[in-house]
């Protein structure tokens, strides 16, 4: 025979002995119900296998409002990218770019700005003052906003362009760093001579 739960519900006129048990008592019925509507039904809804994964590009992040940073992005990221509404993208790998981010860039109406900067690992150094500039004056102007720069793996090269917006932003060096490490790897080290290259980066 069905166990009543009701029947562990205290009667109007019966006062718990104290306000504690009246919250457990309570807390043991809802059990019991909840219990008894897991044997329903759960209806899902026909497209729920055609819901979009949302996976943002290696070690995305957000830099600033309407600036966006990250690694080489690609087809299984497309869909998270549009749900930033980005007006363009700053890449900063000299390779072509890939057909098939060309093509998607191209059905979302955003536009592509791209330096060819070649890879090093030390942050600052050997790194054209003219395209940093260049690199700045377009992520500084609004009209291009959202705006997402990328490199291949989000370390290194984007670290150096976020790093010398956040020296116009009047951040200090060791923030600066602090912020690149931590995008760039636990084992990065930031010599003397990069600081000096920032510092120049700034002042120019």
């Amino acid at each position: 025979m069905k166990e009543d739960c009701r029947s562990t519900k205290p009667s109007l006129n019966q006062q718990p002995a104290d306000s504690n048990q009246m919250c457990r008592t309570l807390e043991a019925v809802a059990v019991v119900d909840r219990h008894v509507d897991m044997s329903l039904k759960v209806v899902v809804p026909d497209n729920f296998s055609d819901e979009p994964n949302l996976i943002p590009p290696l070690n995305f992040a957000m830099v600033d409002n309407g600036i966006f940073r990250s690694g080489f992005p690609d087809s299984a990221n497309f869909s998270f990218l549009q749900t930033l509404n980005l007006c363009s993208i700053i890449c900063l790998c000299p390779e072509p770019y890939p057909e098939a981010n060309t093509e998607f860039l191209k059905s979302n109406g955003i536009k592509l700005f791209q330096f060819g900067i070649e890879s090093y690992k030390e942050p600052f150094v050997n790194i054209p003052e003219d395209t940093i500039r260049e690199a700045l004056r377009i992520v500084l102007d609004v009209r291009n906003h959202p705006i997402l720069i990328h490199c291949n793996r989000g370390k290194h090269r984007t670290g150096c362009v976020v790093g010398c917006l956040r020296k116009l932003q009047r951040w200090c060096l060791s923030s600066v760093f602090d912020e690149y490490q931590r995008f760039a790897a636990a084992k990065a080290r930031v010599s003397d001579q990069s600081a000096e290259c920032l510092a120049l980066h700034r002042n120019n």
